[in-house]
């Protein structure tokens, strides 16, 4: 005669088999239900709305133009620094030491300048020599156009002592005065003070670069009047 279970060693047996089944629910539940702090930073990024911009090292880029003439924007917001003049000094101004503010537009005779203004914001005394690196932004970063050409001759090193200034005027020309359109305008402009790796930006206080005129001079001492 066959030798029949105990109901001890039954229950047991049962016991185990519903523990195995719960384990195997929990496993699928728990991969099922993965929290988004979990994804892999791939799967993360893919999910996101956000665009890159190039670094300093990019600088050298422009912008490029539509079919109608007028300059578009472009991923290169550092293209101004390689048209920012050298500067070796050891006491020179960095982009860290200085704020930057643009002036009001201030037109005649179909031209339009702005004065573009370097205070010392620093404790020690510093030079400035040269152009400034100078090309507009859009709102996303993007450059608009082309960087800023030099107008005239550079000039001597000009000093500021903590809370002088020196400036630089960007010139354009009014719509119509040339055929070639205008530019989209600007939310910041970006410049790179000479010497600097570094830029500075400031609220492009409605500039619009038009018949592909846009340059820059040299610092100067003293702000604009």
């Amino acid at each position: 005669m066959t030798p029949q279970p105990s109901p001890l060693r039954h229950a047991r047996t049962l016991a185990a088999a519903l523990l195995a089944v719960t384990a195997a629910a929990g496993l699928t539940a728990c991969q099922d239900g993965k929290p988004d702090s979990a994804q892999s930073p791939s799967s993360a990024a893919s999910d996101g709305n956000s665009s890159g911009t190039a670094s300093g090292a990019d600088a050298g880029g422009t912008g490029g133009q539509d079919s109608g003439g007028s300059a578009g924007t472009s991923r290169q917001p550092t293209a101004a620094r390689s048209a920012a003049s050298t500067d070796n000094s050891p006491h020179r101004c960095t982009a860290a030491s200085m704020r930057m503010t643009l002036g009001r537009p201030d037109p005649g005779a179909g031209n339009i300048h702005y004065a573009l203004t370097f205070t010392n914001s620093g404790k020690q005394s510093c030079t400035l020599r040269g152009f400034p690196g100078v090309s507009l932004l859009a709102k996303d970063g993007q450059s608009v156009g082309k960087p800023a050409t030099r107008e005239g001759s550079a000039g001597a090193a000009v000093t500021l002592a903590p809370g002088r200034s020196a400036h630089a005027v960007l010139h354009t020309v009014s719509e119509g005065t040339k055929g070639s359109g205008c530019w989209p305008a600007g939310a910041l402009v970006q410049a790179y003070p000479p010497g600097s790796k570094e830029s500075m930006t400031a609220r492009a206080s409605g500039l619009r670069v038009c018949g592909e005129e846009f340059s820059v001079t040299t610092v100067a001492p003293g702000a604009a009047a």
